[in-house]
């Protein structure tokens, strides 16, 4: 069967769908999947194999035979635990084909495939009876189908057809139960992550405010969940306003109901502000007692814990569809509404002496559908993005450029997704403004917001690709100053934006002969670095509880080595702290006032190691020159030489490129330099890299 693979296309700003060859093995999912993270995960892998322990020895103390089935199996590590706590028999289901296919390997060679059986279905198909996949039910449930938000893969539907199918009435269940927590918070940050916010611009005639409109506003947004390392995010930046208190629970040990319902619970203010945020982590049980415990809270609050570092389960941001100033001491009624696979929160004043009835007729009133964009914003903008758009010092630096190339007979195009420039040229002067916008949601988006600030015949909208431009678009003038932040839509990797330079090819014809590009050039840096903690979703396990994954490893390093895997990935580190073992380098050029050359930009050389510690990889990323004098980055914002923190721009990914000692868990001495090579290849826009420590 043909598999089809979507890849961006920096050449073209779009995403491509490529047909791959029957022996496509999923390499790219393999190789950026977090099973390595899941393995490192000391505290999950303890707690599961001690609740397993306990659930297998609570079956044998009745005389029973301790039958497990083991749903989403992976490595088949869980089955191990269950099969060495002294489980008669495992039924492990996988339904990814070449995880399967490793854990069927993995199992055999640590001594157990008398023990285990692996499946590779889905857990819907599988079959109980002589001529099943299973013998008889299972008695004892064992599963990790969790994400951050606790249901999003699907655990409910799954659970609720093992109980009616697969396990017997009564079962043991680990983990046994789940929790799940909120807490109300107020936070401007995580706010802009939602909302426009009003932009303020000093014009020549007084100061200029862009306003969102109201549809906007008011839109409730999209029900996805924002998932992020809360641990990362400053006490400063967000402000609580209520305790943390329980939203619902779930015991896997009795049937479970997948169907969407609501939850209820009542908050006291603890100190007044605007509620807008619901911030949410779940923790398991892993026994009925509750005495084996694995938690997802953060920092503050389980300030004396150690926290184990994971990042295939973080924390919960959900938006509220409107923010609610709330004074302390208030009463709250917050509601959970969930489906099979997300949730989302609606937060209520309670009413004075209202009755019972008063309540379940309220909560109705809010367990509704989950939220819909309806302004559309939502779907052209992601939430980094949002941020970066309410980022005032970032708008500055575009204010401050813009001036200085900005003239009274300036004709002015802008080449960017869902820009504010259009704007912001108008407003500093220029003669006329045209925006090229790649979708019909850009275009709605952007002329509802012209709209919205009286702007609706000051700027033209085109919706046209670059090269199919007509001078008649154009009113037959010629572009005398061409803007771009830049930013595109499908751009993955800080040098996808490099679109910008092929947009600026395709409409050279459109340009006067003296034309103004800003910004004039970009520069992609490098940084040699050492994570705390990221390094581990790309580091073998090898031997995980005693048992030996290292057929996993093998697999994840085949798969990096397969074509384009091996290649820099991308990650938001604001989230995940690392420390620079050397200067930031500026390695590539790229001209905008010149077109994409035919040739390919090559270069070579070598960084200094200036700090001791481990070389986990390179960071690059873009620096835009907007003028001569004015640049704004997409990665590095600020070094503290002495210790060599890094603060990183929180609106952009960073490339991220694990060098292979990482991958191979070789032991290295102290590396003193790095050696670079780095190609970027003016057809495919793709940068190939490759790294030597010395």
């Amino acid at each position: 069967m043909k598999t089809f693979c979507g890849r961006a296309n920096p050449t073209t700003g779009s995403m491509e769908w490529l047909e791959e060859g029957e022996d496509y093995d999923y390499h790219q999912e393999i190789a950026r999947s977090r099973y390595a993270d899941m393995l490192h995960d000391k505290d999950r892998n303890v707690k599961y194999y001690q609740g397993i322990h306990a659930a297998v020895s609570r079956v044998k103390e009745r005389g029973g035979k301790a039958i497990v089935l083991d749903i989403g199996t992976g490595t088949g590590l869980l089955s191990m635990m269950a099969a060495s706590a002294g489980a008669d028999f495992c039924y492990a289901i996988e339904v990814f084909k070449p995880m399967a296919n490793a854990a069927v390997k993995i199992v055999e060679k640590n001594g157990f495939s008398d023990k285990i059986k692996v499946i590779n279905k889905h857990s819907t198909e599988v079959t109980v009876g002589p001529d099943g996949d299973m013998q008889c039910r299972a008695n004892i449930l064992v599963t990790e189908l969790f994400d951050t938000e606790l249901i999003g893969e699907g655990a409910l539907p799954t659970y609720e057809h093992a109980h009616k199918y697969l396990v017997q009435e009564g079962c043991e269940a680990v983990p046994h139960r789940a929790t799940v927590y909120v807490q109300l918070v107020e936070s401007r940050r995580m706010w802009s992550w939602k909302k426009l916010f009003p932009v303020h611009v000093e014009a020549e005639d007084g100061e200029k405010i862009l306003v969102p409109p109201s549809e906007m506003e008011n839109c409730p947004g999209l029900p996805s969940v924002c998932d992020i390392q809360l641990n990362q995010m400053p006490s400063g930046d967000f402000s609580t306003l209520s305790d943390v208190v329980k939203m619902f629970s779930v015991d896997f040990s009795k049937p479970v109901q997948s169907a969407s319902t609501c939850y209820r619970v009542q908050l006291e203010a603890v100190k007044s502000g605007k509620a807008q945020i619901v911030l949410s982590w779940w923790d398991i049980d892993m026994d009925p007692s509750g005495m084996i415990n694995c938690s997802m809270a953060p920092y503050w609050v389980k300030p004396t814990s150690a926290l184990q570092w994971r990042d295939h389960w973080m924390q919960c941001v959900y938006f509220l569809p409107r923010e609610e100033p709330v004074l302390q001491g208030e009463k709250l009624h917050l509601t959970a509404c969930r489906d099979e696979y997300s949730v989302w929160y609606n937060l209520q004043k309670a009413r004075e002496g209202e009755s019972r009835a008063d309540e379940e007729e309220q909560k109705a009133d809010v367990c509704v559908q989950s939220p819909v964009c309806r302004c559309r914003a939502h779907l052209l903008w992601n939430r980094p993005r949002f941020g970066e758009l309410n980022d005032q010092s970032r708008t500055r630096q575009y204010v401050k450029s813009l001036r200085k190339v900005l003239k009274t007979d300036s004709i002015c195009l802008c080449i960017s997704d869902g820009s504010l420039l259009p704007v912001l040229a108008h407003y500093l002067g220029a003669k006329q403004v045209f925006t090229l916008e790649n979708s019909g949601v850009a275009c709605s988006v952007m002329e509802k917001f012209f709209k919205a600030n009286n702007l609706e015949d000051k700027i033209k909208i085109i919706e046209v690709r670059p090269e199919l431009l007509k001078p008649s678009h154009l009113e037959d003038k010629k572009i005398s100053v061409l803007v771009g932040e830049p930013f595109f839509t499908t751009s993955l990797l800080p040098w996808h934006n490099l679109y910008f330079w092929y947009a600026r090819t395709a409409v050279s014809s459109h340009l006067a002969s003296n034309v103004t590009v800003l910004p004039q050039s970009a520069s992609l840096h490098m940084m040699i670095v050492e994570f705390q903690d990221l390094w581990r979703i790309r580091s073998p396990c090898g031997i995980c509880e005693g048992f030996d994954v290292r057929t996993m490893d093998d697999m994840i390093k085949d798969s990096l080595n397969f074509r384009e895997s091996k290649e820099a990935e991308p990650h938001p580190l604001w989230e995940y702290p690392c420390k620079s073992l050397s200067e930031p380098q500026e390695v590539l050029t790229f001209d905008f006032t010149k077109t994409v050359p035919e040739h390919c930009l090559s270069t070579e050389g070598s960084v200094k190691l200036l700090r001791k510690g481990k070389s986990h990889g390179a960071v690059l990323w873009m620096e835009y020159h907007l003028t001569a004098d004015i640049s704004v980055s997409t990665g590095l914002m600020k070094l503290s030489n002495e210790k060599g923190n890094c603060e990183w721009n929180p609106h952009c990914k960073q490339a991220v490129y694990f060098f292979s000692s990482v991958i191979e868990s070789e032991i290295l001495s102290d590396p003193t330099a790095v050696e670079y090579t780095m190609n970027f290849d003016t057809k495919t826009g793709e940068i190939a890299m490759d790294f030597k420590l010395l």
